[in-house]
């Protein structure tokens, strides 16, 4: 049987789409491989968020290419995903040997593109390295109406007791410094009726705890389904999911801050399988950086929200996404940030420099900062984190706390790794 080797990088969306995509190649009769040198295709699920996540990918299949090119000369290679919407045909000329490009809504025809080129290969019985670079490449980055109901598989996980389930993609909110809207396109929900027939089959296999995924998550279905009771969609989609038997703790990621009403906040008083965590990213806490990332919030209205969850579910744990070093940011500004988290008190952050995405408003900006600043801003501000991080850890020790147990552990399989309600 052939063997199929899938790479993810990024986001949590990316690890859903690439389990779908292994689900079709297990359909298709190939075998899901963790060694890429004894695979006959090898993917590669890629993320634009930041350079650094492209250049990872790029030179991971750079590599993989060069070690297997005369060893395997059979080998289909393929990017998928983010940066392949991005750069499309570009690919080609970066990676010579390069055979399949496929964007972030055509993720059901990769098995498709791949099974063609590797069968045409095998029955060739390219032994020549040179005849392994003939054969048409593909490239499909085309967008596709109802591509969000294409991820709905899974791989059956004997042990694990948690499951990712994308509930929509794309973004219509056009921050300027992100190029989501660009790779992801326009916001599109699946119905609810779909979303609670796949928790209902996670349950049914042994499945507890489901993260409901979209970029925009809370804004789920806003210009798709309308309001009941004055309920948006996605609390009308908690409350459904609440009802799935079996079904102990829900999560979702990533929310944005104009979606959370005061109809999800009072979700927490009433739905308790509802994690007693929230990931809630912030971005800066200047008002004058937000104007500029065309985050259409000001900064009291994000601690108000803050405050107003902490009312609902006493306890809650908050997290959020930070940058530093965006375009213009003064040293004014930066305190901004660092006094917002001071005050709410994070359960934790992550902190990213700031980095240029191709294509959005935010690389062309004056103000440019030197990477030499944002790295300072950037340890200045961790450390910050890192202190009432580790004093909200020092605050449990002594304590006694229920821990979902989720399956094996990915650093060692003989032990079972969980997390608290909290996301501890």
């Amino acid at each position: 049987m052939p063997k199929v080797y899938v790479k993810t990088y990024g986001c949590q969306m990316n690890e859903r789409d690439s389990e779908q995509v292994a689900r079709m190649f297990t359909e298709g009769g190939y075998v899901v491989t963790a060694d890429e040198y004894d695979a006959d295709a090898i993917l590669v699920n890629t993320c634009s968020v930041r350079d650094q996540a492209e250049q990872k990918a790029l030179g991971k299949m750079g590599m993989t290419m060069s070690n297997l090119r005369e060893k395997r000369p059979h080998v289909v290679y393929g990017f998928m995903g983010c940066m392949a919407q991005s750069r499309g045909e570009e690919l080609f000329q970066t990676i010579p040997r390069l055979d399949v490009v496929v964007g972030t809504q055509k993720y059901h025809k990769v098995f498709e593109y791949v099974d063609t080129i590797l069968s045409r290969r095998l029955e060739a019985r390219m032994d020549d390295p040179s005849l392994s670079l003939q054969g048409a490449s593909v490239c499909d980055i085309a967008d596709e109406e109802g591509s969000q109901n294409t991820i709905r598989d899974h791989l059956p996980k004997a042990k694990n007791a948690s499951a990712f389930v994308s509930i929509m993609q794309g973004c219509n909110m056009r921050c300027s410094f992100c190029i989501v809207p660009d790779t992801r396109g326009k916001e599109r929900g699946r119905p609810i009726a779909e979303i609670v027939e796949e928790v209902r089959g996670l349950a049914a296999q042994g499945v507890r705890e489901v993260t409901l995924l979209g970029q925009i998550v809370n804004l789920y279905g806003r210009t798709e389904f309308p309001k009941v009771d004055g309920k948006s969609p996605f609390v009308q989609l908690l409350e459904a999911v609440h009802e799935v038997e079996g079904i102990e703790r829900i999560r979702f990621t990533s929310p944005h801050p104009i979606g959370y009403r005061d109809d999800l906040v009072a979700a927490f008083t009433y739905l308790p399988k509802l994690a007693s965590h929230i990931h809630f990213p912030m971005q800066s806490g200047s008002d004058r950086i937000l104007k500029l990332m065309r985050r259409p919030y000001r900064n009291e209205k994000f601690i108000e929200i803050c405050e107003k969850m902490k009312a609902a579910r006493p306890g809650i744990a908050i997290t959020t996404d930070i940058i530093v070093g965006f375009p213009g940011e003064t040293e004014e500004d930066f305190q901004a940030t660092v006094d917002t988290v001071e005050r709410l008190q994070f359960d934790n952050a992550f902190v990213f420099r700031y980095s240029k995405r191709r294509n959005t408003p935010a690389a062309e900006m004056d103000g440019q900062l030197s990477e030499e600043e944002k790295g300072d801003r950037n340890k200045r501000l961790l450390a910050v984190v890192d202190r009432i991080c580790k004093e909200k850890h020092e605050a449990l020790v002594g304590t006694t706390q229920q821990v979902f147990c989720e399956g094996p552990s990915k650093n060692n399989a003989a032990k079972l790794s969980g997390r608290t309600f909290q996301n501890k």
